[in-house]
């Protein structure tokens, strides 16, 4: 899936606009324009893959933003990462089938965990399982619902059932530009065999490095980016 460390931007949509949130809570977002072209600023930048969120199907369970995604899909030619408001494996199977590389589940993995082996068996390695963290427990429907599910103890569940790679997402620090957490991404790393995506708090190429020795497979980039901590040249070359 990750056959070297990636550093991938994200581009998280909202009413049609790239936003930003601060701990995945709506009415906190800072706005950054439109999703195409920050999709080929970043694909034009040396992005090799593009995580894509419809924040409307997370938060709703609607993916209001399909057409800007679709837009992306038509515009770029690297790999593009979905996720945010896929709920059945039907869906999840269409999105494949028309450009999409790899579906993040969320919500819909904990509600039916076996949604992941029936996508599985048809597009073997394409399902990202998006594990949500805060306060050491998963969170699901835009993080605005506790499960009691242990992050570490859930990827393994996902692992075995064919998942491709796990999204751990620590909402704690996601969106704040504070810094990133490890012991947390150390943790799920250290519970499967299968590549963990780190998201969350990236403020500084330093977080990008400690992401990558935590044993992370790539580190996905929000803020940072989109308010120039750094250059996503600058972060890719300090992990190489």
């Amino acid at each position: 899936m990750f056959p070297a460390f990636e550093v991938i931007p994200a581009v998280d949509m909202q009413d049609g606009e790239v936003v930003q949130l601060v701990g995945g809570e709506r009415g906190t977002e800072t706005t950054y324009g439109d999703p195409v072209a920050a999709a080929e600023r970043w694909t034009e930048a040396g992005a090799e893959t593009l995580h894509l969120v419809d924040l409307d199907g997370a938060f709703e369970g609607e993916r209001k933003n399909a057409p800007a995604i679709d837009a992306i899909v038509d515009a770029v030619d690297v790999d593009v990462q979905l996720g945010g408001g896929i709920r059945t494996a039907e869906g999840a199977r269409d999105l494949l089938d028309t450009g999409v590389d790899r579906v993040i589940l969320g919500t819909a993995a904990v509600e039916n965990p076996e949604i992941v082996e029936e996508i599985s068996e048809t597009h073997l390695g394409s399902v990202l399982v998006s594990l949500d963290a805060s306060d050491g427990e998963v969170v699901v429907s835009g993080w605005t619902e506790g499960t009691g599910l242990d992050p570490a103890e859930a990827a393994q569940r996902y692992a075995d059932l064919g998942a491709g790679g796990i999204l751990f997402t620590d909402v704690d620090v996601e969106g704040r530009l504070d810094g990133v957490r490890t012991g947390p991404v150390e943790r799920v790393v250290e519970a499967v065999d299968i590549p963990v995506v780190a998201s969350g708090g990236v403020a500084s190429i330093e977080d990008v490095r400690a992401l990558k020795d935590a044993g992370a497979a790539a580190v996905v980039v929000g803020s940072a980016l989109y308010e120039g901590s750094f250059t996503l040249a600058t972060a890719q070359d300090a992990v190489r």
